[in-house]
């Protein structure tokens, strides 16, 4: 395997997910009734980040939760030892509210059917949107992101990998 390289580093990152703030915000018309959901495992740092960055700019706290969708994935009986996390709801909920889904790489699109069967499972949201670092392509279901940091044609052999400094000490994107 070739060894990879870096298509976005630390302030790579931080501009995307300045960008995508600005994004949410002008698509949503403010940040009332917003709410950012983040998958696990790095959806949900991103989903934190983007709330700060919103809150700066609105002055504002917005609702940040984590979303686990373990137990609603297609591949369980091919992939059953799979770690669950914690599904943390922010107070008020979800009804009513637009939620966004934030998660670091959209690739097949079967992580985030996952996460709106379990959203279905908790209440009835009045709009769904969908943020990601990464789009890299190779769709399997009619999923499109409303947000996206960066664009990355990949072929399906290559890696694409993101690292968070709150899980992995250090903000980058890699492909190999």
């Amino acid at each position: 395997m070739a060894d990879p390289r870096i298509v976005l580093d630390s302030g790579d990152v931080a501009r995307a997910l300045t960008r995508i703030s600005h994004e949410i915000l002008e698509r949503n018309k403010g940040a009332d009734d917003l709410v950012l959901l983040g998958l696990h495992t790095r959806g949900v740092p991103l989903a934190r980040r983007i709330g700060e960055r919103i809150a700066s700019v609105e002055g504002t706290a917005v609702a940040v939760g984590e979303l686990d969708v373990t137990m609603y994935r297609d591949d369980l009986r091919t992939q059953p030892t799979r770690r669950s996390h914690k599904t943390e709801i922010p107070p008020g909920g979800i009804d009513g509210k637009v939620v966004v889904l934030v998660d670091d790489v959209l690739f097949s699109g079967r992580t985030i059917r996952a996460a709106l069967d379990a959203l279905a499972d908790l209440g009835r949201p009045s709009a769904v949107r969908l943020a990601v670092l990464v789009d890299r392509g190779h769709r399997e279901l009619p999923i499109r992101a409303d947000h996206v940091g960066k664009n990355l044609p990949s072929a399906r052999s290559e890696r694409v990998s993101v690292r968070l400094a709150e899980v992995d000490d250090l903000d980058e994107v890699t492909i190999a």
